[in-house]
């Protein structure tokens, strides 16, 4: 079962990784492809299939967290990185992704709370060795790392209100699934570890990652 919570202030805020259960494989392996089947268009129209989006995963069980403000969930999410850290894992080996880059300083903000650097991805960025990879979902397409948190998704977030507010019908649910194939992409960047967040109300898509497991 994947572990979802509400942190507040003063609870768990240390987030011990070894308390999580182990081996994300079957969960990730089953939401990759969840309600998403044959073709699908990305955000910017080019159409692809769901082979090859999951990646090789030997890690803990996955957790999915929310939380009541943003600033509680930049600093949850930067206790969680300053814990993976201290399990040897280099800076270069950590991503934080969000849906778009109106996401992008919520991901900085935690990243700079963990006390580590960080680098924005584009099309010419690339990982560096000494930051934290930062991203959107669609430019992380392709990517692996060892921990990765998917943050910011939120109701309006994930799927993004934008692409579905004037659509309706067969369009609509075309949306819903690429949005949702998106997301599970995002997931799959993970190798060891995976922390999934969003402040409330949460995505709706968060329900499909626990009603999989």
């Amino acid at each position: 079962m994947v572990d979802r919570c509400v942190l507040e202030k003063g609870i768990d805020m240390d987030i011990k990784l070894d308390r999580l259960l182990d081996s994300v494989n079957a969960v990730i392996r089953a939401n990759a492809g969840l309600r998403v089947n044959g073709k699908v268009a990305d955000v910017d129209g080019n159409a692809e299939t769901r082979k090859g989006t999951v990646s090789v995963f030997n890690g803990q069980q996955p957790s999915v967290r929310t939380f009541s403000s943003e600033e509680k969930e930049i600093a949850g999410v930067g206790a969680w990185l300053k814990a993976c850290c201290g399990e040897d894992v280099r800076p270069a080996e950590i991503a934080v992704l969000v849906r778009s880059e109106e996401q992008l300083d919520r991901a900085r903000q935690a990243v700079k709370a963990a006390g580590l650097d960080s680098c924005v991805l584009d099309d010419k960025v690339r990982p560096e060795e000494t930051k934290v990879s930062i991203c959107t979902m669609h430019l992380a397409k392709g990517l692996e790392f060892r921990s990765v948190v998917v943050m910011a998704c939120d109701d309006e977030v994930v799927p993004l209100q934008s692409r579905i507010q004037h659509i309706d019908g067969a369009d609509l649910k075309e949306v819903y699934n690429t949005e949702r194939h998106l997301l599970y992409v995002a997931c799959t960047r993970a190798r060891d570890r995976l922390l999934v967040t969003a402040t409330e109300p949460a995505s709706e898509f968060l329900d499909d990652l626990m009603k999989a497991s």
